[in-house]
Protein backbone atom coordinates (compact mmCIF):
# COMPACT_ATOMS: atom_id res chain seq x y z
CA UNK A 1 0.00 0.00 0.00
CA UNK A 2 1.13 3.59 -1.01
CA UNK A 3 1.62 5.76 1.85
CA UNK A 4 -0.76 7.57 4.30
CA UNK A 5 -3.46 6.97 1.62
CA UNK A 6 -5.40 5.83 5.15
CA UNK A 7 -8.98 6.82 5.13
CA UNK A 8 -9.16 9.61 2.21
CA UNK A 9 -12.47 9.92 3.31
CA UNK A 10 -11.91 10.92 7.10
CA UNK A 11 -8.38 12.84 5.60
CA UNK A 12 -11.10 15.15 3.90
CA UNK A 13 -13.03 15.58 6.37
CA UNK A 14 -10.88 16.91 8.88
CA UNK A 15 -9.08 19.22 6.65
CA UNK A 16 -12.28 21.01 5.58
CA UNK A 17 -13.75 20.93 9.00
CA UNK A 18 -10.66 22.52 10.06
CA UNK A 19 -11.25 25.08 8.44
CA UNK A 20 -14.71 25.17 7.49
CA UNK A 21 -16.00 25.63 11.45
CA UNK A 22 -13.58 24.34 13.51
CA UNK A 23 -14.36 20.66 13.75
CA UNK A 24 -11.52 19.19 13.19
CA UNK A 25 -10.24 19.76 17.10
CA UNK A 26 -13.05 18.08 18.49
CA UNK A 27 -12.70 14.98 15.87
CA UNK A 28 -9.33 14.77 16.83
CA UNK A 29 -10.87 14.83 20.47
CA UNK A 30 -12.77 12.32 19.74
CA UNK A 31 -10.27 10.25 18.53
CA UNK A 32 -8.20 10.60 21.95
CA UNK A 33 -11.06 9.48 23.55
CA UNK A 34 -11.52 6.23 21.65
CA UNK A 35 -8.67 5.06 22.97
CA UNK A 36 -9.10 5.85 26.81
CA UNK A 37 -13.63 4.67 26.82
CA UNK A 38 -15.32 1.94 25.63
CA UNK A 39 -18.82 3.68 25.88
CA UNK A 40 -20.75 3.32 22.88
CA UNK A 41 -21.61 7.10 22.53
CA UNK A 42 -17.54 7.59 22.08
CA UNK A 43 -17.49 5.84 18.65
CA UNK A 44 -21.34 7.05 17.87
CA UNK A 45 -20.65 10.33 18.28
CA UNK A 46 -17.37 10.60 16.16
CA UNK A 47 -19.30 8.71 13.17
CA UNK A 48 -21.91 11.27 13.46
CA UNK A 49 -19.75 13.93 13.71
CA UNK A 50 -17.79 12.39 10.24
CA UNK A 51 -21.49 11.75 8.32
CA UNK A 52 -21.75 15.58 9.22
CA UNK A 53 -18.76 16.45 7.72
CA UNK A 54 -18.65 14.22 4.78
CA UNK A 55 -22.26 15.73 3.59
CA UNK A 56 -20.82 19.10 3.59
CA UNK A 57 -17.81 18.16 1.94
CA UNK A 58 -18.98 16.30 -1.19
CA UNK A 59 -22.23 19.04 -1.40
CA UNK A 60 -19.15 21.55 -2.23
CA UNK A 61 -18.79 22.13 -5.81
CA UNK A 62 -20.34 20.70 -8.82
CA UNK A 63 -20.10 16.86 -8.06
CA UNK A 64 -22.67 16.03 -11.19
CA UNK A 65 -20.60 18.16 -13.53
CA UNK A 66 -17.52 16.11 -12.43
CA UNK A 67 -18.93 12.68 -12.70
CA UNK A 68 -20.17 13.31 -16.17
CA UNK A 69 -16.79 14.58 -17.15
CA UNK A 70 -14.77 11.71 -15.31
CA UNK A 71 -16.41 8.71 -13.92
CA UNK A 72 -19.73 8.38 -15.97
CA UNK A 73 -18.43 6.09 -18.46
CA UNK A 74 -18.76 2.95 -15.05
CA UNK A 75 -22.58 3.13 -14.69
CA UNK A 76 -23.17 0.57 -17.93
CA UNK A 77 -20.37 -1.43 -16.58
CA UNK A 78 -22.18 -1.93 -13.47
CA UNK A 79 -25.26 -2.53 -14.31
CA UNK A 80 -24.29 -5.16 -16.90
CA UNK A 81 -22.04 -7.09 -15.31
CA UNK A 82 -25.03 -7.47 -12.35
CA UNK A 83 -27.53 -8.50 -15.18
CA UNK A 84 -30.07 -5.92 -14.09
CA UNK A 85 -33.16 -6.81 -16.05
CA UNK A 86 -37.11 -4.93 -15.98
CA UNK A 87 -38.75 -5.36 -12.91
CA UNK A 88 -36.11 -5.84 -10.32
CA UNK A 89 -35.56 -3.41 -7.44
CA UNK A 90 -32.41 -2.19 -7.21
CA UNK A 91 -30.45 -0.55 -4.50
CA UNK A 92 -27.32 2.06 -5.62
CA UNK A 93 -25.52 2.69 -2.42
CA UNK A 94 -23.90 6.38 -2.31
CA UNK A 95 -24.79 7.28 -5.89
CA UNK A 96 -23.82 10.63 -5.86
CA UNK A 97 -26.15 11.84 -8.68
CA UNK A 98 -26.85 8.58 -10.55
CA UNK A 99 -23.88 7.35 -12.88
CA UNK A 100 -25.75 3.57 -12.06
CA UNK A 101 -28.79 4.31 -10.66
CA UNK A 102 -30.15 6.16 -14.02
CA UNK A 103 -28.40 3.66 -16.09
CA UNK A 104 -30.28 0.53 -14.14
CA UNK A 105 -33.74 2.49 -14.65
CA UNK A 106 -33.01 2.33 -18.01
CA UNK A 107 -32.89 -1.12 -17.94
CA UNK A 108 -36.63 -1.15 -16.87
CA UNK A 109 -35.68 -1.97 -13.01
CA UNK A 110 -37.13 -0.11 -9.90
CA UNK A 111 -34.59 1.85 -8.66
CA UNK A 112 -33.64 3.66 -5.48
CA UNK A 113 -30.75 5.98 -5.29
CA UNK A 114 -29.48 6.20 -2.05
CA UNK A 115 -26.68 8.71 -0.86
CA UNK A 116 -25.30 10.59 2.30
CA UNK A 117 -25.45 13.89 0.36
CA UNK A 118 -28.94 14.77 -0.89
CA UNK A 119 -27.79 17.92 -2.28
CA UNK A 120 -26.45 16.66 -5.15
CA UNK A 121 -29.73 14.54 -5.92
CA UNK A 122 -31.50 17.49 -7.16
CA UNK A 123 -28.66 16.87 -10.46
CA UNK A 124 -29.67 13.53 -10.38
CA UNK A 125 -33.21 14.51 -10.69
CA UNK A 126 -32.98 16.77 -13.76
CA UNK A 127 -30.42 13.84 -15.27
CA UNK A 128 -32.93 11.29 -15.13
CA UNK A 129 -35.90 13.47 -16.05
CA UNK A 130 -34.03 14.48 -19.18
CA UNK A 131 -33.66 10.71 -19.69
CA UNK A 132 -37.50 10.14 -19.55
CA UNK A 133 -37.09 7.71 -16.06
CA UNK A 134 -37.87 8.25 -12.59
CA UNK A 135 -36.30 6.86 -9.76
CA UNK A 136 -36.86 7.40 -6.00
CA UNK A 137 -33.79 9.14 -3.95
CA UNK A 138 -33.28 8.74 -0.18
CA UNK A 139 -30.65 10.17 2.44
CA UNK A 140 -29.12 6.85 3.76
CA UNK A 141 -26.01 6.20 5.70
CA UNK A 142 -23.98 2.82 3.88
CA UNK A 143 -23.34 1.58 6.99
CA UNK A 144 -27.03 1.77 8.39
CA UNK A 145 -29.29 1.62 5.31
CA UNK A 146 -33.01 2.58 5.81
CA UNK A 147 -34.22 -0.19 4.58
CA UNK A 148 -35.34 -3.85 5.47
CA UNK A 149 -34.16 -7.28 5.31
CA UNK A 150 -34.39 -8.92 1.73
CA UNK A 151 -35.48 -5.74 -0.15
CA UNK A 152 -33.91 -5.77 -3.26
CA UNK A 153 -32.86 -8.19 -5.75
CA UNK A 154 -29.54 -6.06 -6.95
CA UNK A 155 -27.12 -3.76 -4.34
CA UNK A 156 -24.57 -1.69 -6.16
CA UNK A 157 -22.10 0.90 -5.62
CA UNK A 158 -19.67 2.66 -8.30
CA UNK A 159 -16.80 4.23 -6.41
CA UNK A 160 -18.79 5.15 -3.63
CA UNK A 161 -19.50 3.06 -0.33
CA UNK A 162 -15.53 2.51 -0.04
CA UNK A 163 -15.48 6.10 1.36
CA UNK A 164 -17.41 5.00 4.40
CA UNK A 165 -15.07 4.71 7.59
CA UNK A 166 -16.76 1.34 8.40
CA UNK A 167 -16.02 -1.13 5.64
CA UNK A 168 -17.51 -4.34 7.32
CA UNK A 169 -20.78 -2.41 8.51
CA UNK A 170 -21.09 -1.53 4.78
CA UNK A 171 -21.31 -5.40 3.25
CA UNK A 172 -22.94 -6.44 5.96
CA UNK A 173 -25.58 -3.63 5.06
CA UNK A 174 -25.42 -4.69 1.19
CA UNK A 175 -25.44 -8.01 2.02
CA UNK A 176 -28.72 -7.17 4.86
CA UNK A 177 -31.12 -5.35 2.30
CA UNK A 178 -30.19 -7.90 -0.33
CA UNK A 179 -32.35 -10.60 -1.06
CA UNK A 180 -31.39 -14.22 -0.64
CA UNK A 181 -29.84 -15.52 -4.10
CA UNK A 182 -29.94 -11.62 -4.85
CA UNK A 183 -27.01 -10.19 -6.22
CA UNK A 184 -24.32 -7.14 -4.90
CA UNK A 185 -22.19 -5.36 -7.34
CA UNK A 186 -19.01 -2.84 -7.03
CA UNK A 187 -16.91 -1.13 -8.92
CA UNK A 188 -13.72 0.29 -6.17
CA UNK A 189 -10.56 1.70 -6.96
CA UNK A 190 -7.23 -0.74 -6.97
CA UNK A 191 -4.62 0.13 -4.09
CA UNK A 192 -2.39 1.29 -6.84
CA UNK A 193 -1.49 3.27 -10.20
CA UNK A 194 -2.91 6.87 -10.26
CA UNK A 195 -5.68 6.73 -7.64
CA UNK A 196 -3.27 5.67 -5.02
CA UNK A 197 -1.38 8.58 -6.16
CA UNK A 198 -4.27 10.54 -5.91
CA UNK A 199 -5.07 9.77 -2.55
CA UNK A 200 -1.78 10.00 -1.31
CA UNK A 201 -1.28 13.51 -2.59
CA UNK A 202 -4.41 15.03 -0.80
CA UNK A 203 -3.37 13.29 2.67
CA UNK A 204 -0.03 14.63 2.37
CA UNK A 205 -1.49 17.95 2.40
CA UNK A 206 -4.82 17.43 5.37
CA UNK A 207 -4.59 16.46 8.66
CA UNK A 208 -3.72 12.87 9.50
CA UNK A 209 -6.53 10.77 10.62
CA UNK A 210 -7.72 8.62 13.25
CA UNK A 211 -5.28 6.06 13.85
CA UNK A 212 -7.02 2.59 12.29
CA UNK A 213 -9.19 3.86 10.48
CA UNK A 214 -9.16 2.12 6.46
CA UNK A 215 -7.98 3.03 3.68
CA UNK A 216 -10.70 3.65 0.55
CA UNK A 217 -8.55 1.97 -1.42
CA UNK A 218 -8.74 -1.87 0.16
CA UNK A 219 -12.16 -2.40 -1.45
CA UNK A 220 -9.54 -2.96 -4.34
CA UNK A 221 -7.87 -5.56 -2.65
CA UNK A 222 -9.58 -9.09 -3.70
CA UNK A 223 -8.40 -10.62 -0.08
CA UNK A 224 -10.24 -7.09 1.78
CA UNK A 225 -13.42 -7.82 -0.01
CA UNK A 226 -13.22 -11.81 0.58
CA UNK A 227 -12.98 -11.44 4.21
CA UNK A 228 -15.81 -8.85 4.34
CA UNK A 229 -18.31 -11.34 2.72
CA UNK A 230 -17.07 -14.50 3.46
CA UNK A 231 -19.19 -17.57 3.23
CA UNK A 232 -22.60 -15.49 3.19
CA UNK A 233 -21.94 -15.41 -0.82
CA UNK A 234 -22.34 -18.53 -2.74
CA UNK A 235 -20.47 -17.07 -5.29
CA UNK A 236 -17.82 -13.79 -5.86
CA UNK A 237 -16.36 -12.47 -9.23
CA UNK A 238 -13.47 -10.04 -9.13
CA UNK A 239 -12.19 -8.98 -12.03
CA UNK A 240 -9.82 -6.07 -12.58
CA UNK A 241 -10.99 -3.75 -15.19
CA UNK A 242 -9.51 -0.17 -16.55
CA UNK A 243 -10.67 3.25 -17.51
CA UNK A 244 -9.71 6.54 -18.76
CA UNK A 245 -10.42 10.13 -17.85
CA UNK A 246 -10.28 12.40 -20.29
CA UNK A 247 -9.72 16.04 -20.33
CA UNK A 248 -9.43 18.43 -23.75
CA UNK A 249 -7.55 21.32 -21.88
CA UNK A 250 -4.92 18.96 -20.99
CA UNK A 251 -3.06 18.48 -17.57
CA UNK A 252 -4.15 22.25 -16.40
CA UNK A 253 -7.67 21.62 -17.70
CA UNK A 254 -8.26 18.94 -15.64
CA UNK A 255 -6.26 20.24 -12.50
CA UNK A 256 -9.14 22.95 -13.24
CA UNK A 257 -11.77 20.54 -13.19
CA UNK A 258 -11.22 18.83 -9.78
CA UNK A 259 -10.81 22.23 -8.25
CA UNK A 260 -13.66 23.81 -9.22
CA UNK A 261 -16.14 20.76 -9.03
CA UNK A 262 -14.55 17.91 -6.86
CA UNK A 263 -15.98 18.58 -3.23
CA UNK A 264 -12.94 16.84 -1.17
CA UNK A 265 -10.16 19.09 -3.38
CA UNK A 266 -12.16 22.04 -2.54
CA UNK A 267 -11.92 21.14 0.71
CA UNK A 268 -8.48 20.81 1.05
CA UNK A 269 -7.93 23.79 -1.03
CA UNK A 270 -9.98 25.73 1.99
CA UNK A 271 -8.36 24.34 4.39
CA UNK A 272 -5.21 25.35 3.47
CA UNK A 273 -6.04 29.12 2.39
CA UNK A 274 -4.78 30.95 5.57
CA UNK A 275 -1.27 29.65 4.72
CA UNK A 276 0.31 30.70 1.48
CA UNK A 277 2.80 28.61 1.48
CA UNK A 278 1.07 25.36 2.34
CA UNK A 279 -1.36 26.20 -0.29
CA UNK A 280 1.04 26.58 -2.88
CA UNK A 281 3.04 23.68 -2.17
CA UNK A 282 -0.33 21.83 -2.43
CA UNK A 283 -0.83 23.56 -6.02
CA UNK A 284 2.16 22.65 -7.16
CA UNK A 285 2.16 18.97 -6.70
CA UNK A 286 -1.41 18.88 -7.93
CA UNK A 287 0.12 20.28 -11.23
CA UNK A 288 2.84 17.80 -11.00
CA UNK A 289 0.32 15.18 -10.41
CA UNK A 290 -1.98 15.94 -13.18
CA UNK A 291 1.33 16.24 -15.60
CA UNK A 292 2.76 13.28 -14.68
CA UNK A 293 0.21 11.00 -14.73
CA UNK A 294 -0.97 12.26 -18.47
CA UNK A 295 -0.80 9.27 -20.87
CA UNK A 296 -2.33 11.41 -23.55
CA UNK A 297 -0.57 11.84 -26.90
CA UNK A 298 1.35 15.38 -27.14
CA UNK A 299 -0.44 17.59 -28.53
CA UNK A 300 -4.01 15.87 -28.12
CA UNK A 301 -6.29 15.36 -25.06
CA UNK A 302 -4.67 14.66 -21.54
CA UNK A 303 -5.59 11.00 -21.14
CA UNK A 304 -5.56 9.44 -17.09
CA UNK A 305 -5.89 6.11 -16.79
CA UNK A 306 -7.52 4.52 -13.49
CA UNK A 307 -7.66 0.30 -12.55
CA UNK A 308 -10.68 -0.87 -10.52
CA UNK A 309 -11.77 -4.14 -9.09
CA UNK A 310 -15.21 -5.10 -10.45
CA UNK A 311 -16.89 -7.37 -7.57
CA UNK A 312 -19.85 -9.11 -8.59
CA UNK A 313 -21.56 -11.74 -5.77
CA UNK A 314 -24.45 -13.84 -5.14
CA UNK A 315 -25.72 -13.51 -1.64
CA UNK A 316 -26.57 -17.22 -0.69
CA UNK A 317 -30.10 -18.68 -1.01
CA UNK A 318 -30.15 -19.84 2.62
Amino acid sequence: MPRRTVSLGFVVESAALARIDELGRQLRGCEMATHQATEPTVAGDLHARFNAAARRIWALGDYHKFATETIWQLGPVLVDACGISPGQRVLDVAAGTGNTAIRAAECGARVVASDLTPENFEAGRREAAARGLELEWIEADAESLPFGDGDFDVVTSSLGAIFALDHRAVANEMLRVCRPGGTIGMINFRPEGLAAEFFELLARHAPPPPAGTGSPLLWGSKEHVRALFGDRVESLQMTRGEYVERSPGGPEGYRALFESTFGPVIAVRASLAGDPERSAAFDRDFREFATRGNRGAPGGPAEYPYTYLLVVARKSSR
